[in-house]
């Protein structure tokens, strides 16, 4: 059975602890897309990383691995989840299916993570996906334009898929919680 993991980003501390903003992996375009997947028979899961707002590798690797990984597996990560999926997949030697890196984030100048994203990507990495596709917006944060920089130099053969007005890919920037162009490369061929 074809299934799904969205996994979310990281957060400040008081965002995390307030009761003003829902849980990481209930906000944004998460729910909707959820929602679109699960509609068109994609299994689809949304695990919550428990303090997000200081990510520790081990945890969210802990967390992460409590799901089936396999062929038929599509992974999706928003910011640091889009990162954490990088050192994932370079450090287990697994075929997944699809693969979409949304504002990915490696914390480039090693100025917000301790030791999360001590690794060296794994050009190989490559070979083991089905397909894997960046998307960025231009307005987004310098931090973000240097990750996918770092990402698409390691790793050949990534389509990348650039936007503008659409900032970290937030509901805040977005001003929506859909996101039918994600949709559409998640369901689409698995060659495009």
């Amino acid at each position: 059975m074809k299934s799904a993991i969205l996994l979310h980003g990281t957060c400040d501390k008081d965002e995390y602890f307030s009761d003003e903003f829902p849980s990481l992996s209930n906000s944004h375009w998460f729910p909707w897309l959820q929602k679109q997947l699960l509609t068109k028979g994609v299994f689809t899961q949304t695990p919550e990383i428990p303090e997000a707002y200081n990510p520790q590798y081990k945890l969210w690797k802990s967390e992460f691995e409590k799901f089936v990984i396999d062929e038929e597996t599509i992974l999706i990560g928003h910011s640091c989840g889009g990162g954490f999926l990088v050192r994932w997949l370079t450090e287990n030697k697994v075929k997944v299916g699809k693969v979409v890196l949304v504002a990915p984030w490696v914390d480039p100048d090693r100025s917000k993570t301790t030791d999360f994203f001590d690794f060296i990507i794994d050009p190989q990495l490559i070979e083991r996906v089905g397909s894997l596709h960046i998307l960025v917006s231009a307005d987004d944060d310098s931090d973000i334009h240097q990750s996918v920089e770092i990402i698409t130099k390691a790793l050949h053969g990534i389509k990348l898929h650039n936007f503008t007005g659409m900032g970290h890919f937030t509901y805040g920037q977005m001003k929506t919680e859909k996101f039918p162009e994600l949709l559409t490369i998640l369901i689409g061929d698995r060659n495009e």
